[in-house]
């Protein structure tokens, strides 16, 4: 059984036992969160508009952290403009429990 979840503007394929880096969610490291569910798949397949009724996935917060540095230049020719930034991504470490519906 899987499901397509709809978390931080992207979608995910979930099963149980699955760990997952989703965008930062606000909840606190050891909480459950539960997360939309647009598909579901089991016995047969199950399409929601937009959200499938009485179906979520039920995950559990691991951890939070910040992905690997970026770095983002730009420069512009024959007027010495240069400039550097880095960035690095907030993330949430999830694990799935369940899949209800």
């Amino acid at each position: 059984m899987f499901a397509i979840v709809k978390t931080g503007g992207k979608q995910y394929r979930v099963e149980p036992g699955l760990k997952l880096r989703v965008e930062k969610l606000k909840a606190e490291p050891g909480s459950q969160v539960e997360l939309p569910v647009l598909l579901l798949s089991g016995e047969k397949t199950v399409v929601g508009a937009p959200f499938v009724e009485g179906a979520k996935v039920v995950a559990e917060v691991l951890a939070h952290g910040k992905g690997k540095k970026i770095t983002i230049s730009r420069f512009k020719a024959k007027v010495q403009y240069r400039r550097k930034k880095g960035h690095r991504q907030p993330y949430t470490e999830i694990l799935i429990k369940e899949i209800q519906g």
